[in-house]
C-alpha cells in the first residue's frame, strides 16, 4: 500500500506540502491504475504494477495532513498489509530541494502527517520516501508552516524532475518488496 500524503482541495494543490500527492499521481498514471474511488475517508487506486507485477493500492487520503492515520489505519487493516508493505510519500523539509531518500522506519520530524500515520497504524515502522522540499532560513513554527503550505518557486521543469524522481525510488522500493514477498 502507498500512501501519498497532502492536503485535500484546490488550495493546497501544488505546494511542498502536497508532494506526496503529486508522486502518488505519478505512480498511478504510470501503473496504469484505474480511477481512484473513494473509500476509507481516502481516494484509493489498485492494481498492479505491471502485467504479473506486484499488487498495489495507492491511498490518498482525503483529510488534512494531521488526519492522515484516520484514512490509512483502516485502509490497511481493511487490505490486510503488513506494515513493512506500507510506503509512504511525503515532504521532507530536512532534506535540500531535490534530494529522495528512503527509509524504514525512524524518527517523525515533527511531521503532522507521519505522526497522524504512526497512530493510526499503531506503529512508525513502515517505509517512507522522503521527497526534498528545502528548509526556510528559519525554525519558527509559523514560518515553517507558511513555507510548507507555499507552492514550489523552482522552475516548473526541477519540480517535475524531483515528483519523477521520488516515483522511480517508490517502483524500486515497491518492486524490492513485491520480490521479497515471493520469498515468504
Amino acid at each position: 500500500m502507498v500512501v501519498g500524503l497532502g492536503n485535500p482541495g484546490d488550495r493546497y494543490a501544488g505546494t511542498r506540502h502536497n508532494v506526496g500527492f503529486e508522486v502518488a499521481a505519478e505512480l498511478s498514471r504510470r501503473w496504469d491504475l484505474p480511477r481512484a474511488k473513494s473509500r476509507f475517508g481516502g481516494l484509493i487506486a489498485e492494481g498492479r504494477t505491471e502485467p504479473g507485477g506486484p499488487r498495489v493500492a495507492i491511498l490518498l487520503p482525503q483529510g488534512y495532513m494531521n488526519a492522515s492515520g484516520d484514512s490509512a489505519g483502516p485502509a490497511r487493516g481493511s487490505l490486510k498489509v503488513p506494515l513493512d508493505r506500507v510506503v509512504v510519500l511525503h515532504d521532507e523539509i530536512d532534506l535540500p530541494f531535490g534530494e529522495v531518500q528512503t527509509r524504514l522506519g525512524g524518527g517523525l520530524a515533527g511531521h503532522n502527517g507521519l505522526k497522524s500515520l504512526k497512530q493510526g497504524f499503531g506503529d512508525a515502522d513502515f517505509w517512507r520516501v522522503r521527497v526534498g522540499v528545502g528548509r526556510p532560513d528559519s525554525t519558527d513554527p509559523e514560518v515553517v508552516s507558511s513555507y510548507v503550505l507555499s507552492r514550489f518557486r523552482e522552475p516548473r521543469e526541477e519540480v517535475e524532475a524531483l515528483i519523477a524522481d521520488a516515483a522511480r525510488e517508490t517502483e524500486r522500493l515497491v518492486e524490492r518488496l513485491g520480490s521479497e514477498g515471493d520469498e515468504r
